[in-house]
């Protein structure tokens, strides 16, 4: 593979990781109010609570997060949650706002195509060494200093503490929905990170 594609490759993945992220997002988890403990989960907290309009909480969350992001986890791997960023904030705006069908079918099934979106998302993502700047930016800046926690296991319990604040917001339902979804599809990513390790290391 030459240099061009070495460099292509993972801009694309960042790219599709965040449409699949933001698709799921938009047109599963929010018309089912499934909070999964993500910054769009926090973002729909506050917009319930303040009734702001949901993209400038979705915009700002990201944008301090970003910020960390360049603080703890070096130059290349901020360039590309930039762009990831961008990528999110505008395709999510995009499936949020501009595109008008309803991809709800039933609820069972969106949450298992959403656990598959999401997980897969992530996956595009983190294997492009960029983070989504969600929540796993957090979960980044832990796992370098404490290599020994896995970055999907960080990410699940930071989403559990989401969801413990989402209860007194939304109440039990969405609640037990997103902390079966944030198992589901954090254990899927985690599976994805171990195939790849796996891979890698039959590569060397």
């Amino acid at each position: 593979m030459n240099t061009t594609n070495q460099n292509r490759t993972p801009i694309l993945k960042i790219i599709l990781g965040n449409i699949l992220i933001a698709f799921a997002y938009a047109k599963w988890m929010k018309p089912h109010i499934i909070i999964n403990g993500g910054v769009t989960s926090l973002a729909m907290i506050l917009n319930r609570i303040t009734s702001l309009d949901l993209l400038y909480y979705t915009y700002g969350l990201t944008f301090l997060l970003l910020l960390l992001c360049g603080l703890f986890l070096g130059r290349q791997n901020m360039f590309r949650s930039f762009l990831s960023s961008l990528c999110y904030t505008c395709f999510f705006a995009f499936f949020y706002k501009v595109v008008p069908f309803n991809a709800c079918l039933w609820l069972p099934l969106d949450f298992l195509f959403s656990c598959l979106f999401i997980a897969t998302g992530y996956y595009c993502c983190l294997s492009a060494n960029a983070s989504t700047v969600g929540m796993d930016v957090i979960a980044l800046i832990i796992h370098k200093y404490y290599p020994k926690l896995k970055i999907a296991s960080i990410i699940r319990l930071l989403n559990i503490v989401i969801l413990m604040i989402g209860f007194f917001v939304f109440g039990l339902y969405s609640v037990v929905i997103g902390i079966l979804f944030s198992v589901c599809y954090s254990y899927l990513l985690q599976w994805l990170l171990n195939w790849k390790e796996n891979s890698s290391l039959q590569e060397n």
